[in-house]
């Protein structure tokens, strides 16, 4: 009896273990969400969200297939470099940061293709409307570092159609180009560290 309880108790330790998981959480000093987009059909403008936080739960500390990763951007903290510009982001010809202060990122699936390139499918949330996107996701290595912390680096990049999200801006130029371009181009490196 108190063999087949020892046996009972080593599988159900056994069971709690390989649903264990490990989770990270994104250091704001090392990463960067960002974005890309035409201006006037000749220029790119670059911006990024200098406040934002995010988790990523993995099986164990070296395998990243099926993590669970989730971001949120702060829209308030939007940055293109010009303070006018930044202003007019936040109002309702674009997010409307007043009413929909955030961003959201989900992830429905983290896959391995080859080598160290994933696909990540996710839910982005923008002004309350949620669209499936595509990043292509780069793995960048897992080391320990100095501090005896493990850090592991991530280069994720999609483009999105912002007037899908919401984002209203349509002016035209009389060549019929876009003042500012619908499509987003997204870049993310993202560096994390394990709890």
């Amino acid at each position: 009896m108190k063999k087949a309880f020892l046996v009972t108790a080593m599988l159900l330790m056994a069971g709690i273990a390989s649903f264990a998981q490990v989770k990270w959480a994104a250091d704001p000093a090392h990463s960067t969400i960002g974005f890309s987009v035409n201006h006037l059909g000749i220029n790119f403008v670059q911006g990024k969200f200098d406040k934002f936080s995010g988790t990523v739960e993995t099986a164990d500390t070296t395998n990243f297939n099926n993590a669970k990763i989730e971001f949120t951007a702060d829209v308030n903290s939007i940055n293109t470099g010009v303070a006018q510009r930044d202003g007019h982001l936040k109002t309702d010809d674009f997010f409307n940061a007043e009413k929909y202060p955030s961003i959201t990122v989900k992830s429905v699936s983290f896959k391995k293709i080859a080598g160290n390139k994933y696909v990540m499918l996710a839910d982005v949330t923008i002004r309350e409307t949620t669209k499936r996107v595509a990043f292509d996701v780069t793995f960048n290595g897992v080391i320990k570092d100095p501090w005896g912390l493990r850090r592991a680096g991530f280069t994720a990049k999609s483009s999105i159609n912002r007037l899908d999200f919401g984002l209203k801006y349509a002016d035209k130029l009389p060549n019929g180009s876009y003042a500012v371009a619908p499509t987003v181009d997204i870049l993310v490196n993202a560096e994390i560290v394990k709890q």
